[in-house]
């Protein structure tokens, strides 16, 4: 928002300016957009200053102060993944930044913001900060870029009130008591400093003492994990000098309902006229016609940090309420018919859950899903899947609805009644030259390390997958999403999935990552501690980066010797195969 457009508005002073680290793309995707939408509905004007230069006062104070608070993200990336490789390179370009190059959000994007603020505004209203990179550091917690363990960020970007995971609740009280001028310490889903340690609290080892000592990481990292992650978890504090970080219980759960009335919003689908002035913006092309139908997953790998920010209980949207979107989405100038993506975290756990998952109370003793199979209490949503795309598919201008968001394959095989289907329409009518799936290894010993479907799990989809894409006569393939330098995951191993990929998928993967550490995750705390913070199993990381991108670099020479290989193939025949080769024509 410009001060002409408060001017227009009739504005002297907004109530809250919101401060982020990406471009204003107005679209439920984009977490800064959701809280701004979410308070502008409850009678609040709010206004957005994204990428402000920390070189001059202009962009920071072009709206003046606030009346309520600022609230303050990274944007829709840790700044830290956002800005560094994995070999802590830095990367050139970003999807989220105008014109692509990579130099608008600065490292630890949410502490240089609140400093940006207090440096010009003295004696402010309150800092609030959020977002994925405020949620997923709001304990002590290890940092890649420093290899250490920092305090919460909290201490260090010196704001008064920590929102983590979506927010919406906890942002919403958090203005109502700043306008009635009522205490903001005590709010559900937030973390907050104090003098003392509160009554009836559980403690988590302090700072100091898990600074310096792996073991004393591993336990509190293990006791916040398996109790502070879902509905109904106690409060907990943790001593940082003199000081205690509070971090008070969760939030409740947005209701289908109420998510339902967020998508509802005037999202306009676009980014401000002023940050797309300055350039393209990669990531509009991608969101712009793409529909969120759920939230959460109970996927619950160990490096991913979905569930520590999102939940593991899945909310669905209405059927209706998705129905609604795509019918207004066709119905605006310039809609190619074509839906980019329909989905979520993952796209096929939409109306999926248990009892407990929809409680947000999720068990303690196992996962829903993963290296040891699908608990057999979780009921699937794939029937409604299907019903859903049906729907979809018969709306006047909509051409072709494509699922790019990634599925988990386990839980098509483990669906006896609607698995299949949903497959079929999946490959009838929804995969865009190639479907993406992420089995991320196929050595089972790295694989129950990261909490993902065994290799014969795998291969067993992919067989599948082969033979009904044949049987629908559909020239379309698998792709998959590998991570090389996972902890427990040796150079053999890579060499392992090399064989494997040749002999069950049929296809060298092109898109191989190496592990980022990132804060909060089941793997980083493997990483830092040596062991794996649940189970005390002791577990190998590589830590040079000659050694990760030898990892990485043994797919590459996987594919360079398929090429080879392929090219070696006589002009208007078949390939050989090379003697002992396990690759089929």
């Amino acid at each position: 928002m410009t001060p002409r457009e408060l001017r227009q508005r009739g504005v002297d002073r907004p109530d809250v300016i919101l401060v982020s680290g990406d471009a204003y793309i107005d679209s439920p995707y984009c977490g800064i957009a959701v809280i701004g939408r979410v308070l502008e509905s409850a009678g609040y004007c709010v206004a957005v200053i994204a990428q402000p230069s920390l070189d001059t006062p202009d962009d920071i104070t072009a709206l003046g102060e606030p009346r309520l608070f600022w609230g303050i993200s990274a944007g829709c990336v840790d700044s830290a993944v956002a800005n560094r490789t994995a070999l802590g390179k830095p990367r050139k370009s970003c999807d989220f930044t105008p014109g692509t190059v990579n130099n608008r959000r600065p490292d630890r994007a949410t502490i240089m913001y609140c400093n940006l603020v207090r440096r010009y505004f003295k004696n402010t209203v309150p800092l609030v900060i959020g977002g994925i990179e405020a949620s997923l550091r709001r304990i002590a917690h290890y940092d890649l870029q420093s290899s250490a363990i920092r305090r919460s960020i909290l201490l260090d970007a010196k704001a008064d009130i920590l929102v983590y995971g979506m927010g919406e609740h906890a942002v919403l009280q958090i203005a109502h008591s700043l306008r009635e001028q009522r205490d903001i310490k005590s709010i559900s889903g937030t973390c907050v400093l104090a003098a003392e340690a509160p009554a009836g609290y559980r403690e988590l080892a302090s700072y100091e003492a898990v600074q310096s000592d792996a073991d004393a990481f591993g336990e509190m990292f293990a006791t916040f994990h398996k109790t502070a992650l879902h509905q109904g978890a106690p409060g907990f504090f943790q001593q940082h000098g003199a000081r205690f970080l509070i971090h008070h219980p969760p939030a409740p759960m947005l209701s289908s309902a109420e998510l339902d009335r967020v998508h509802g919003l005037p999202f306009q689908h676009d980014a401000h006229p002023k940050c797309r002035a300055d350039g393209e913006i990669r990531a509009l092309a991608t969101i712009r016609n793409s529909v969120t139908t759920h939230r959460g997953c109970y996927g619950d790998c160990s490096f991913c940090a979905i569930t520590v920010h999102q939940g593991r209980s899945i909310i669905s949207r209405s059927m209706e309420s998705i129905l609604s979107e795509v019918k207004h989405m066709a119905s605006q100038k310039g809609f190619s018919g074509t839906i980019r993506d329909l989905g979520g975290p993952t796209a096929n756990m939409y109306a999926s859950g248990c009892e407990l998952l929809s409680r947000g109370t999720p068990c303690q003793h196992r996962h829903c899903i993963g290296y040891e199979g699908i608990c057999p209490k979780l009921v699937h949503g794939h029937g409604e899947q299907v019903e859903l795309l049906a729907r979809l598919r018969a709306l006047p201008g909509v051409k072709r609805i494509f699922i790019a968001s990634g599925i988990r394959y386990d839980l098509i095989l483990a669906d006896g009644k609607h698995g299949r289907a949903y497959l079929r329409q999946m490959v009838a009518h929804h995969v865009s030259g190639q479907l993406k799936i992420a089995p991320e290894h196929c050595a089972d010993a790295v694989l129950r390390l990261m909490n993902k479907p065994s290799a014969a799990v795998t291969a067993r989809f992919a067989r599948l997958y082969r033979e009904m894409a044949a049987a629908e006569n559909q020239h379309i393939h698998l792709s998959c999403y590998v991570i090389a330098a996972h902890p427990g995951s040796t150079k053999q191993h890579m060499e392992e999935f090399v064989r494997f990929a040749r002999s069950n998928l049929q296809f060298m993967p092109e898109q191989v990552q190496i592990f980022t550490p990132t804060p909060s995750t089941v793997s980083t705390a493997m990483y830092h501690c040596g062991r794996h913070p649940l189970s005390g199993e002791v577990v190998w990381s590589e830590k040079s980066s000659v050694g990760k991108q030898a990892q990485k670099d043994t797919l590459r020479a996987g594919r360079e010797m398929r090429k080879e290989t392929v090219r070696s193939r006589p002009a208007g025949g078949r390939r050989k195969k090379p003697s002992g080769s396990p690759w089929r024509s």
